[in-house]
């Protein structure tokens, strides 16, 4: 099993779609620049998210994509299921034909692990991650703006993550 940079990005991108959801589209110039990952690449992943309907698109002027349903009703195993990544640890992909033979010894095992991981992803929502205490921490200290007589202020148990406090 080995996930690639397109099932990451295509995680990292929809996450970005859930948490600045405003109402209006997002264009996917935004979260290129927010996450650090080419526009083109984006553009190549979200064909596959629109056909799946995990996204809408909207053209024109104000256009961009938006979450086809709420976040609580997306998972992460169908993102990475829609951009073709495997959630299989098996050499053979599950057909149980890893040797010329059937099964290979340690199949059973790795069918299990597979199982297991897709269970766990596919019971990770959007909105689980939205909620994740950590990741508001990272979102807020990266996207907080700086206040006039404001203070940088670390974020408690947070390494190297700040927040800005409005001066008293």
């Amino acid at each position: 099993m080995r996930l690639t940079t397109k099932g990451r990005y295509a995680v990292t991108a929809m996450l970005d779609l859930a948490i600045h959801a405003s109402g209006k589209p997002t264009v996917l110039a935004d979260i290129a620049r927010r996450q650090g990952i080419s526009l083109s690449y984006l553009e190549q992943i979200f064909a596959p998210l629109r056909k799946r309907a995990l996204v809408s698109s909207v053209r024109g002027p104000g256009g961009g994509y938006r979450l086809a349903r709420a976040p609580s009703a997306i998972f992460i195993g169908e993102v990475i299921e829609a951009v073709d990544e495997q959630l299989e640890a098996t050499r053979c992909g599950g057909g149980r034909d890893c040797q010329a033979r059937g099964a290979c010894l340690t199949h059973q095992l790795w069918q299990d692990l597979s199982d297991h991981v897709r269970g766990y992803l596919h019971g990770v929502s959007l909105l689980d991650l939205v909620e994740h205490q950590d990741l508001r921490d990272r979102v807020q200290a990266r996207s907080t703006p700086v206040v006039s007589g404001g203070t940088r202020v670390p974020l408690p148990g947070r390494p190297g993550l700040m927040r800005i406090a409005a001066g008293a």
